[in-house]
Parts: structure tokens; sequence; C-alpha cells
């Protein structure tokens, strides 16, 4: 009865968590890592063919992005998720599959025109189509029977559309252990969707931490701020461009600009245009209109009931296609631009950045956490010039941040929703932080009279014993110091490190062998070892 934690370890994104009982192997999240985190995308760190079922938390890529290469690599079970998941990742997985065959096509251009060897996508879209038939639907607080000995229940956890908090029961023998998976918790009083539900019980709590170390603003009327921002950029002439993630963040702020056009808070130009650049963006709008009942909150429900669509309203145009895209930025007609991807490391938002940052009429506006090494980053930070496509960009735009539109707990959200445990869990393991995010969370679990750490990547956990059986891979040593984040170098080292975890992996599985083979598989590690010790 093992924890084995493959993801989101010290690090924001790529969650994947295993647990195995019995003959029995699943997975929490197959997520991809992004920004400062990407470093062995390329290779999972176990046999995907190994794996019995998958449980997914919710649709944001990275949580799920790594679903194609999972079952590329010969996974064939049952993937369980919401049902508004399903339908989420049947659009995000496709669109993901894309930008890697896009992205490969660039680099391989790239590479052809310096002589140098070309490289293959992650993952392509008929590896994504191939996820679909995988998925299973489930509602919220309905046992689910994974397979023998374990059993799952999907809780709200306000995060996303169809996001959850996931409560499995595992026994082995005479032995019965209760998880909580946290998922990604949701923030508090924000449109469109209900607040997230408190667990109560737990032998062990897998928790989120991304924002362990820090308050959101205090809570104002978003409606009015968004709307004072319209006016003044407007009045000058200016575009607001919103970098936006696809799914959910992008129904928000449709769901906040409906209200602002109803009450027609911008005297400046009260029929201004918004436009959803991102066909991303567009399908998931479409799969919240359709049935947001099972989901949405009190405020959202009344709107439904009179008939209304919470996230349409005058002057609201989608742009489907590429050309469609670029007329914006040929258009002098002051706007709206909501554009993925919400950090702005890929996708049309790039080109819009591109065209707006340098006038200084212009608002760039971002609503979402913007991880470490992303360009959103950089901006918050006080970036003076930044370069896309090539060319060094002047940035005069005034930027601004909505910290409060977060979709993420802050710490004392974090702190209520693990403080609803009674009794408390006998163990806490912090992930999905940055690494001195989770140790800072950590700590304050502690001042609580909690027991928690923040596991290493590849760390393997004995639940029935309540010991740590593999230590993992320290933070320190998952990229080496100075690499550049997508040279070939640190891809040929992510591959290394993924096989090493991979042995790791293997190492533990050996566990109760014979003392003779035990001692000639390390015999063979040692001697490899001191091949490759320089």
């Amino acid at each position: 009865m093992k924890l084995t934690f493959y993801g989101a370890a010290h690090e924001v994104t790529g969650s994947c968590h295993c647990i195995e009982v019995g003959n029995t192997r699943l997975l929490v999240d197959c997520g991809l890592q992004q920004g400062r985190d990407e470093k062995d995308n390329q290779q999972l760190p176990f046999a995907a063919a190994s794996i019995d079922a998958v449980l997914v938390t919710h649709a944001h890529i990275d949580h799920s992005g790594r679903l194609p290469l999972l079952v590329k690599d010969g996974f064939q079970g049952k993937i369980y998720a919401i049902d508004a998941t399903c339908r989420l990742l049947s659009i995000m997985l496709r669109d993901s599959a894309h930008i890697q065959e896009v992205d490969t096509q660039w680099e391989n251009r790239k590479r052809g025109r310096s002589g140098d060897e070309g490289v293959e996508p992650l993952y392509t879209v008929q590896d994504a189509e191939r996820v679909l038939p995988l998925l299973t639907p489930c509602r919220y607080g309905e046992f689910v029977e994974i397979a023998d000995g374990v059993r799952a229940r999907f809780q709200d956890a306000g995060h996303l559309l169809g996001s959850s908090s996931i409560e499995l029961w595992v026994r082995e023998g005479q032995v019965e252990k209760k998880l909580v998976f946290s998922g990604d918790i949701g923030n508090t009083d924000q449109p469109i969707i209900r607040d997230p539900q408190f667990l109560t019980q737990a032998d062990y709590v897998v928790m989120e931490s991304t924002y362990g170390d820090r308050l959101h603003e205090p809570s104002s009327d978003y409606v009015a701020d968004l709307a004072d921002i319209l006016n003044q950029t407007f009045a000058k002439g200016g575009n607001v461009v919103i970098p936006s993630f696809a799914v959910g963040r992008t129904q928000e702020l449709l769901y906040f600009l409906r209200e602002i056009k109803d009450r027609r808070l911008v005297g400046a130009n009260p029929h201004f245009p918004v436009y959803v650049d991102s066909p991303l963006a567009t399908e998931a709008t479409r799969i919240y209109s359709s049935d947001l009942l099972p989901y949405a909150d009190e405020d959202t429900l009344q709107l439904l009931h009179l008939g209304s669509d919470p996230l349409e309203f005058e002057g609201m145009q989608m742009c489907e296609s590429s050309e469609e895209s670029k007329a914006l930025n040929a258009d002098p007609t002051p706007k709206v631009i909501l554009s993925a991807s919400g950090m702005c490391e890929a996708g049309r938002i790039r080109h819009h950045l591109k065209h707006n940052l340098w006038r200084p009429e212009c608002t760039v506006v971002f609503v979402g956490y913007q991880a470490e090494g992303t360009l959103g980053r950089a901006l918050l930070e006080g970036a003076r010039q930044v370069k896309l496509f090539g060319e060094e960009i002047a940035v005069k735009a005034r930027i601004v941040n909505f910290p409060g539109l977060s979709a993420h707990a802050d710490k004392n959200g974090l702190l209520r929703w693990i403080g609803a445990f009674s009794p408390a869990p006998a163990h806490i393991f912090v992930v999905h932080g940055e690494n001195g995010v989770c140790q800072q969370f950590c700590t304050a679990l502690e001042a609580r009279g909690l027991s928690a750490h923040a596991p290493n990547f590849c760390e393997v956990y004995d639940l029935a014993t309540g010991q740590t059986v593999s230590a993992g891979v320290p933070f320190e040593q998952l990229r080496p110091k100075g690499e550049r984040k997508n040279g070939s170098s640190n891809q040929a080292f992510g591959k290394l490190l993924a096989a090493g975890t991979r042995l790791l992996d293997v190492i533990a599985h050996n566990q109760g062998g014979s003392n003779k083979d035990l001692g000639r598989f390390r015999d063979q590690i040692i001697a490899l070892c001191e091949k490759w010790d320089h």
C-alpha cells in the first residue's frame, strides 16, 4: 500500500500521484509540466502499461496534459472524472496535442536550418483522440468502484467547472486507509460555480499549496474595478488585452463583462466590442453554457431560471480563424481582447502582446497565477523589454494585476479547508506549489499541530506503516544549474532523469525479493554509478 509522487513535487505544475494497492496501480492526475517546471515531459518515470486506472481532479493541462502520452505509451485502463471534466478534456487534450505538433514543426524548421537533428512531438492529435473512449464520467457524491479494494468519491473543489477533490478508500488485507487528494482548491465568492466543499475525514491528505504563502487582496468590486480600467484605457484610444486561461478564467471574465454592459458602467464607450480570441476558449464557453445547472452558484442559477445566458452579451465576438485574430491588431477601434494562454507562454496572446505592449495607451490585465519562468511573470515583475517572435518589444503599456480573481484559495482559504478535518489527518503531503511556498505552508501547518511535509519527486511512502520507503530526488537535483529551459542538453538530461526515476520505481517493486537477487541488483547499480560518477 504505497503512494509515490511523480509530479508537482516542490513545483506548481505536472501533478501526478501513484497509489499501489495489492496488484492495482492507479494515478491521481497525469499533468503536463509548464514554465520553469518543464524538465522531463518527454518520458514518463513509470511504465504506462502498469497503470490500471486514472482519476482526474479537473481538466487543466497541468493536471491532465500527459494523458495522451500515457495512452501512447501503453495505458489501456479507464480514466475517471466528473462529467463536465470529461467534456472539457475532449477539447483541451486535442488543443494541447495541436500545440505540441505545431511547436515541433517550428522547432524542426529551426533545427533544419542549423543542421541539428529533428525532434518528435510529445504526442499527436491522434494520441489525444485515443484518450477520449477511456473517459468515464462520474457525478459528485457518488461512490465509484475502481478495483478490488479501491473505491473513490468525487467532491466539488470549486476551482473550475467539474473540478474535484477526490476521496479514495484503499484496502489491502486487513488494513484500510482513506486518502483525500485536494486537487486545486477554489477561491470563494467567485462567479458561476459553487464554493469549494469541505471534507472532514482522512488518514492522509495530498494537498495543493499554490498560494500557501500569501493572501489575496481584500475582496473588492471586481466589476467596478474592471470597468474603471476599461474607461481609462478607452478614453486614451487603447485596447485592453487580457491573457486568460481558456477554460475557467475566460468564462468568469465574460460573466463580469456582461454585468458591466448590463449596468452601462463604461461611459467612455458603452458599446465596446469584446473578442474572445481562442478557439479553445470558444469551445469551452459553449460547454459552460450548455449545462451549468449541476455546477452553478446561486447567482448564476437565478440568471439561468430567468432564461438568461450569463456568458453572452451584445458586442461579444468569437474569433475562430487566424485571419480573424490578425485583423484585431489592424483594427484601430478600442476593444477588449481575451486570449490564451493565461501565462503568455503560447497561443495567440503573444501576437496581441507584440502589437500592444509598446503602446502606452493600452492596458494588459493579468487575472490568474503566473508561474516562475513565464512571460506573464516577467511582465508582472516589471520587465521593461521582452522578446516576442525574435523581436525586442518595449513594455510601455500599463500592466495591471487582479490577484483577487484567482481561482485558487489563498493561504487562509487553504488553512480553512484543511482545518475542517476532524480528527486531523495522520499526515499531510504538501504539493503543487513553488519550492519555497511548499516549505512555508508546511511550517504553517506544523504551527497548528499538524504533521506535514513536501515530498520529493519520486518519493515513495508506505501508507500502511506510515513510513517513507524511498526519499526520491531532491528538488535541487532536478535540473543542473545554468541549463537552458528548452535546450537540447536539457532535453537529454530530462530523459536521463526520467530513466533514473524509473529505476527508483523498479527498486521499490523489488522490495521483498530474495537477498541474492537484491544483492545482484545492488551490485549492478553500484557498478553503473562508479562508471558515470564523474
